[in-house]
């Protein structure tokens, strides 16, 4: 008989694919709660916790220090700035993500993007809806086949995003001040080290890069003044990054073509919000990455991430804070 089980928190939307691996292992227990939770039942549910999954539920200081047994806190999914990692740090405690789990999804997601926005995919099927065939040639889709893309983050989703470009024969830039040139090119692209000398080159900038106080307002008013009127703009990465009042201003300005957003600085957006009113930009619901498949492979990662803490064979390549691992 297995005694002192390990407790772990998971949301009660994880799926059939965590739950598989969770089954056979009587040494765990597992007690659901919902991602939204407010922090107070939150918090009491972590006192005797050791290892808890996150989909949207915020982890800060306040809940570390509500966890004494902490020994590993996994995402589902790889974006991580609704927590505080600093503080998971201090005690040791390691940040894990789903590594390459949604890669391809959001590659995809993004290539999508490019290519309603140079389709004009949303503009077409409203013209065949209404009848109004007559006006089809008032603007012209375009070709990707030589345009210039810039991929801002050349990691799990940049680099597949970039050989999602290139096998349309487009031109590949790509920003990425912690990956080398040679690693760049090695994947067929060109490496850029000056973001503001790029941006002019640029018929399409997609973003993929973490949100953190670096690149928090990376493509702001003075960046986006710098590309062409032509070109558009693709984050797939997390609101914030491209300062969305002056994506607005100069799209409206005729100083941009279009822009494609997942992400959004706040989320859900606001009915009333001024970036719908754009015809120019097409949006999804956060939801680059969420794909039948990467669904399960997120949920089957962050369990597989949790277990190799317990089982004491840690997958290294998924911890966000490396330096907890000594």
């Amino acid at each position: 008989m297995i005694t002192n089980r390990k407790k772990i928190l998971v949301p009660d939307t994880l799926g059939e694919a965590g739950w598989a691996l969770l089954r056979p292992r009587g040494d765990i227990e597992a007690v659901k709660y919902p991602p939204a939770i407010a922090p107070e039942p939150f918090r009491a549910l972590l006192a005797d916790a050791e290892g808890v999954v996150l989909s949207l539920t915020p982890f800060r200081e306040p809940e570390v220090a509500a966890a004494p047994k902490l020994r590993v806190v996994c995402r589902i999914g790889v974006g991580y700035d609704s927590v505080e990692v600093p503080a998971l740090t201090r005690r040791r405690v390691p940040l894990m993500t789903t590594g390459t789990a949604n890669s391809i999804s959001v590659a995809e997601h993004a290539l999508y993007f490019i290519l309603t926005l140079a389709k004009r995919g949303v503009v077409q099927d409203a013209l065949v809806r209404a009848g109004s065939w007559d006006a089809r040639y008032a603007a012209m889709p375009t070709e990707l086949a030589g345009k210039t893309v810039l991929v801002i983050g050349y990691g799990r989703i940049g680099t597949r995003s970039a050989a999602r470009c290139r096998a349309f024969d487009m031109t590949v830039l790509v920003y990425d001040p912690y990956v080398s040139a040679e690693a760049i090119r090695a994947g067929g692209c060109e490496p850029v080290s000056d973001l503001d000398a790029a941006l002019p080159r640029a018929d399409f900038v997609t973003v993929h890069c973490p949100k953190n106080p670096e690149t928090t307002g990376l493509l702001n008013a003075a960046r986006l003044g710098r590309m062409k009127r032509t070109a558009y703009v693709v984050n797939t990465a997390r609101g914030g990054i491209v300062e969305e009042a002056a994506l607005l201003a100069a799209l409206n300005a005729g100083k941009l073509a279009g822009a494609g957003l997942d992400v959004f600085v706040q989320e859900p957006l606001p009915k009333d919000s001024s970036l719908l009113k754009s015809d120019k930009i097409i949006t999804a619901p956060h939801m680059a990455g969420v794909t039948y498949e990467s669904v399960d492979k997120m949920m089957a990662a962050a369990i597989g991430n949790l277990l190799s803490v317990f089982d004491g064979a840690i997958r290294r390549e998924n911890v966000v804070n490396q330096e907890v691992l000594g």
